[in-house]
């Protein structure tokens, strides 16, 4: 065995034998394996791929390696297709025509005979299915199952974009109907085993433009003069039972998707904004955390189980943010008190261990088309960090009462691995560049800092690159039955519990909960393992299916802009070039290195820097250059710079 990282070792294959992988494809049609039984990727022919494509996972016959080269092999076995359906462009010829695909690991065009068109035209945008291939044939034989519309038109690109990471757009009409089934009532049985606190002043703070409030606070004094907190979350598994219609969608889907114009929901609208939101003046049905605090935001006592609220208001953040500022409006005792006790608690957490990540999230002004008018970054003020640290209180205790009360129960955790070793050493031989170090940062003071290093570039022009890489450098946080705690926010036990209209997990948590809390059998450990690992999966493809969206507006942002100047910083580096993010917009686009006409210059991977042969002249990570738009190709999401 050979190391790979901390914890993780990989398994030196034979020289000749059988191998099962992932396949890693290139534009050129030649493709790496790899796979956790070899150390190394496994380079496969165009010739020997036998139709496989990026992302499938295929059986693969290894060669006799020579002394010196890479391992080589041949596909023999495809186990399972990535995909099966690809976004393109029609190309209609006199008797057939081809899809030309938009993803840029998919090298074939789908051939598309003539009856297979459904009515897309010459030009559209479309989906098709891969129906036939014969190995012997170039090309895949497809058929369309879904027209978008016309390139350029915000609705095709959004749908496109879905339909790239195989993400549905709508409900079907026999989800719609069993929603429509689904009693809104709140009858008396309803109530006989819940908590009420209808008469416990009680509110929600959420962005200005949400439609679905899933979490709600409530603030009373106690007798004793200490705080009883309440998290009530939409008890959305009272209305969506298994076996229904609505749970195995909801189940598929895993997650809400958020686009820059929409929110494609989990749960059918009736349920999401309507049914289980926690809209003002309403009685609603929750699942509740309580917590008595006292004067220090120490938990004392803590209850789980279901309750009925009805919320006395509906804040936006920026109202919230005015009362915390000024002292002055609606509800501005219970806001204050939360505010203080929230503060003790956030400074605690960090003072833990746990990591004060503010990634800038990109929003823009969109006109009703859909063309983006202006870019402006989201402003997270301590009205957000009220909501935060009690959500995030309401998840640590749930997985805490499970974790350690139940220990060996199955459960569902929110995990986030150590980083890898390497990674940070990188990166703080990176930030050495700006005047930064991270000392000889240990595993234990790895937080403190990186904390402090956050705050030192708070505001600074570096800023959004030194986050970025310094997130990139993290391990992915997952779901999972097996806790190994949650490394980023420094606890041993956390679960997502708060957020059941927009994600699975949540809804999973609550189930399990019920089941501890009544005795009940929550079923095998095996169907919970594999509906994390579900989750986990979709929740990375909403994500990527999130940035492509911020990614088009930007260029098409950026595509009426072309031969105006920007500074910016260089934001990456490959052999063909570098990437320069403008600080203004945070639009990134690609310097070629073609465009460099003053040397030859080389690619530098140790020092993420090309650097010129002859002047020796560098272009390094995180260097400030001044850069003119030449391109916006928006079919590619592309942004082509030259240096001004």
């Amino acid at each position: 065995m050979s190391k790979k990282s901390k914890g993780k070792y990989k398994v030196k294959a034979e020289t000749k034998g059988y191998i099962t992988g992932i396949v890693d494809m290139t534009r050129m049609g030649y493709g790496f394996i790899s796979s956790d039984e070899m150390e190394d990727d496994v380079f496969v022919s165009a010739r020997n791929l036998k139709t496989a494509l990026h992302g499938d996972k295929v059986k693969v016959l290894l060669y006799a390696k020579r002394k010196g080269s890479r391992p080589e092999g041949e596909v023999v076995e495809i186990i399972e297709r990535w995909r099966t359906s690809f976004v393109g462009t029609v190309e209609i010829m006199p008797n057939f025509a081809f899809l030309i695909p938009d993803n840029k690991n998919m090298p074939f065009d789908l051939f598309i005979p003539s009856s297979k068109l459904n009515g897309a035209k010459q030009g559209q945008k479309a989906v098709a299915k891969v129906i036939d291939w014969d190995p012997r044939s170039k090309n895949p034989v497809g058929e369309i199952i879904n027209v978008l519309g016309y390139p350029g038109l915000h609705e095709t690109e959004m749908h496109a974009i879905l339909a790239e990471f195989e993400l549905p757009s709508h409900f079907t009409e026999e989800v719609e109907q069993d929603a429509e089934t689904i009693p809104a009532e709140i009858m008396k049985e309803d109530l006989k085993y819940r908590r009420d606190f209808r008469a416990v002043p009680t509110f929600t703070i959420d962005p200005a433009d949400a439609r679905d409030f899933d979490d709600a606070l409530s603030l009373q004094q106690l007798k004793n003069g200490n705080w009883e907190v309440g998290v009530h979350i939409a008890d959305v598994t009272h209305y969506v039972q298994p076996g229904t219609l609505t749970e195995k969608e909801a189940r598929q889907r895993a997650t809400s998707v958020y686009l820059v114009d929409r929110v494609v929901p989990m749960l059918p609208e009736r349920l999401s904004n309507h049914i289980c939101s926690l809209n003002p003046s309403e009685d609603k049905l929750t699942y509740s955390a309580v917590f008595e605090l006292n004067h220090r935001a120490e938990v004392l006592d803590e209850w789980f189980g279901r309750s009925i609220i009805n919320s006395d208001k509906r804040f936006s953040y920026s109202e919230a943010q005015e009362i915390i500022d000024t002292g002055e409006g609606e509800m501005n005792d219970q806001i204050l008190v939360l505010h203080r006790l929230a503060q003790q608690l956030r400074t605690h957490r960090f003072a833990s261990g746990s990591f004060a990540f503010e990634k800038v999230e990109v929003q823009f002004d969109l006109d009703d088309l859909g063309k983006p008018l202006g870019i402006r970054f989201r402003d997270m003020g301590t009205a957000n960090e009220l909501i935060e640290e009690f959500m995030l209180l309401a998840n640590r205790r749930v997985a805490e009462f499970i974790g350690k009360k139940l220990k060996g129960k199955t459960f569902v955790y929110r995990v986030h691995d150590k980083p890898d070793p390497e990674k940070i050493n990188s990166f703080s031989h990176f930030i050495t560049r700006f005047g930064y170090n991270l000392a000889e940062a240990d595993k234990s003071s790895l937080p403190g800092a990186i904390n402090k290093l956050m705050n030192d570039v708070a505001g600074k022009k570096e800023q959004n690159i030194i986050e970025t890489l310094a997130l990139r450098a993290m391990a992915k946080a997952v779901y999972s039955t097996d806790n190994i705690g949650h490394y980023g926010l420094a606890f041993k036990y956390y679960t997502h519990f708060t957020s059941p209209i927009r994600r699975y997990p949540d809804m999973m948590v609550h189930r399990l909960l019920t089941a501890y809390l009544t005795g009940e059998n929550p079923g095998s450990h095996d169907k919970y393992a594999k509906l994390c690992e579900h989750s986990s999966k979709m929740e990375r493809l909403a994500a990527e299916a999130e940035r492509a969206s911020v990614k088009y507006k930007q260029v098409e942002f950026m595509s009426d802009k072309l031969g105006e100047e920007f500074e910016g910083v260089i934001s990456g580096v490959t052999e063909w070039g570098f990437y320069v993010e403008i600080i203004e917009n945070q639009c990134e686009g690609m310097v070629s290195i073609r465009e460099l006409g003053d040397d030859f210059y080389e690619y530098d991977e140790d020092n993420y820097c090309i650097r010129g042969r002859s002047t020796g002249k560098v272009y390094t990570l995180g260097d400030r250059v001044n850069v003119e738009v030449v391109k916006a190709d928006l079919q590619k999401k592309q942004l082509d710079y030259r240096l001004a």
